[in-house]
């Protein structure tokens, strides 16, 4: 039997590791049904791709809002170790969602669109706390494959959806590039290129680019073994979930 499936079918990118499968399958089957529930319930106007510079905070509280109610939290995990009562380790460490099953604990982390040293910064929380035996599994949510190589197609057909054809059309948007933006747009105007693809050039390289985090960035770690032995869930996110709505 694999788990899964549902996400699979729907386009997200799935990838399980070190017994990660077993340990959700036999141990914490309600982390899988928690987690499908939520992410197949997934949707992203297109408009919040634009509006504050890349949408990061109205899917992100989304998210997180919908796991706060199936009782996945945000948790600072404490690790102490005492030699003769005297402290020698103490580590700290915050998860953004921690649900325990029984006697096992899944730690879950949404990392939509920031800088990709995060991912570092979440699988070495993993491995620590695994090595612990504070979580059973680590979990990581993130852009998908398709969501970030279809970017620039996406918003290519916002652009000609709402006719964006300077910035002051992109105002309503509560799009306002800096002067960095602004010179590189300038610099692909006078290559020949239209506003609206100017414009996506400029706003996929700088807000979706490739140092951020997505899928790709993910995989390449722990393909090359950031994190283990943790087991762990990752998913991404596909480009089906944008939604468009022209009214």
């Amino acid at each position: 039997m694999t788990i899964l499936e549902r996400l699979k079918d729907a386009g997200f990118d799935v990838l399980l590791l070190h017994h990660a499968e077993a340990i959700l399958l036999h141990d914490m089957p309600q982390a899988i049904t928690d987690i499908e529930e939520t992410l197949l319930s997934i949707r992203i106007p297109i408009v919040e791709l634009v509006q504050g510079g890349g949408g990061a905070t109205k899917l992100t509280q989304r998210l997180r809002n919908d796991l706060s109610r199936k009782g996945w939290l945000k948790k600072r995990i404490e690790i102490k170790k005492l030699v003769n009562e005297r402290p020698i380790v103490s580590l700290s460490h915050e998860i953004d969602h921690v649900k325990q099953f029984g006697t096992f604990l899944a730690a879950l982390e949404i990392e939509w669109n920031n800088k990709d040293p995060f991912f570092d910064r979440d699988l070495e929380s993993f491995r620590r706390l695994h090595g612990e035996g504070a979580i059973s599994v680590g979990i990581i949510v993130t852009r998908g494959r398709s969501l970030q190589s279809q970017m620039s197609s996406l918003l290519s057909r916002f652009a000609e959806a709402h006719q964006i054809s300077s910035e002051g059309d992109l105002e309503k948007y509560e799009y306002r590039p800096t002067r960095r933006q602004q010179r590189e747009l300038r610099k692909r105007l006078h290559g020949g290129k239209s506003f609206a693809a100017a414009w996506v050039d400029v706003f996929v390289s700088d807000k979706f680019g490739d140092s951020t985090t997505h899928w790709d960035q993910l995989e390449a770690r722990v393909r090359r073994g950031v994190a283990n032995p943790c087991p762990l869930l990752l998913i991404g996110i596909p480009d089906s979930v944008v939604v468009f709505d022209t009214a």
